[in-house]
């Protein structure tokens, strides 16, 4: 029998299964036990409680996992560096303040019109684009987008925009504070199905043109010049890369609030069990993340139930520890380095 390693195939169908058992448990786990009768009878108590939140907000769950692996792949791919997570280059800081600016100046808009569930995810994308764009244009020099230089500008953009985040929540009313508080720390106790179309509008071309770079970040690999030598347009490259990662990371934090550390932790799980080849990479990536992003939802309502946990805290209390263990472990390869 194939080893995982060996046998993508088999990999992917694993996931796909593992992903069925979980939607099966969060669609019946919660305070209110549903029946299987209730999916034929949408208009009943049971069928309202299935069809308006628990379906919807898996759905939308699976869709931004998926995002923010399948970017923090890309990433790390485009970077040549597994610590090149979305999140720590700017695109969610950026994304986040967006969207609190939307929030605290236009509050009151957002609660009357229709045209709201549009207008952050657009003002999200336009953050995260802007900041990401920033990020890599202090990155850039005569040889090229420095890693370190990268990384580096991309934790004084990250610590620009939450300063604008604390500043923005100190002029806002305790409504808005409250509201953006807790949007911030993620969770996605959304009604209805407007959100997870918008988010279907975004997830499903951003992931199949990721999918389609894995043969070009495959040979990224080899370094920039050996790339350009076989074809690659490195520039043009990365100029898709950073809208696609843009794109998708801004409509997760529009939905979801700041997720962190996703994009870091699933692309390295996936690595270890089939491979770097990017092809391969980018699919699995997403599967895997929204299988993680999906559990973390359903512990986050099991774990403080009745109340619910943000499931931003549960990702980062897995993902920092996950973090600083990549990065000594690469220090002490490097010989202190990272």
């Amino acid at each position: 029998m194939p080893s995982i390693s060996q046998s993508p195939v088999l990999f992917r169908l694993l996931l796909l299964l593992a992903l069925v058992l979980l939607a099966l448990t969060t669609l019946n786990y919660g305070a209110l036990e549903i029946d299987s009768r209730a999916w034929l009878a949408p208009d009943s108590d049971q069928g309202r409680v299935l069809y308006q939140l628990r379906l919807p907000r898996l759905l939308l769950t699976l869709l931004a996992g998926a995002l923010l692996a399948a970017t923090g792949a890309a990433a790390q791919a485009l970077f040549r560096n597994p610590l090149a997570d979305p999140s720590l280059i700017g695109v969610s800081a950026g994304a986040a303040l967006a969207v609190v600016t939307l929030m605290v100046f236009a509050g009151g808009w957002l609660l009357q019109h229709r045209l709201a569930s549009l207008a952050m995810p657009l003002s999200a994308f336009i953050g995260g684009l802007a900041s990401t764009w920033l990020v890599v244009r202090l990155s850039r020099s005569l040889a090229g987008v420095s890693v370190t230089t990268l990384l580096l500008t991309g934790m004084a953009i990250n610590a620009i925009a939450l300063a604008g985040i604390g500043a923005l929540k100190y002029l806002s009313d305790e409504l808005t504070l409250r509201q953006a508080s807790f949007w911030l720390m993620g969770n996605f106790g959304v009604q209805g199905w407007m959100p997870v179309i918008v988010l279907m509008l975004v997830a499903f071309p951003v992931l199949m043109l990721l999918a389609r770079e894995g043969r070009e970040l495959n040979l990224l690999l080899l370094g920039v010049s050996q790339a350009q030598l076989l074809g690659v347009n490195v520039a043009q490259l990365q100029r898709r890369l950073v809208v696609l990662c843009a794109l998708g990371v801004g409509a997760v934090v529009a939905f979801g609030g700041l997720i962190s550390f996703v994009g870091l932790i699933v692309p390295h799980l996936v690595r270890l069990l089939c491979g770097p080849d990017n092809r391969h990479l980018l699919p699995h990536s997403a599967l895997l993340g929204a299988f993680f992003l999906g559990l973390a939802d359903l512990l986050s309502r099991m774990l403080a139930s009745p109340a619910e946990l943000p499931v931003g805290i549960l990702t980062a209390l897995v993902g920092g520890p996950f973090f600083l263990f990549v990065l000594l472990y690469r220090m002490k390869r490097g010989g202190g380095h990272a």
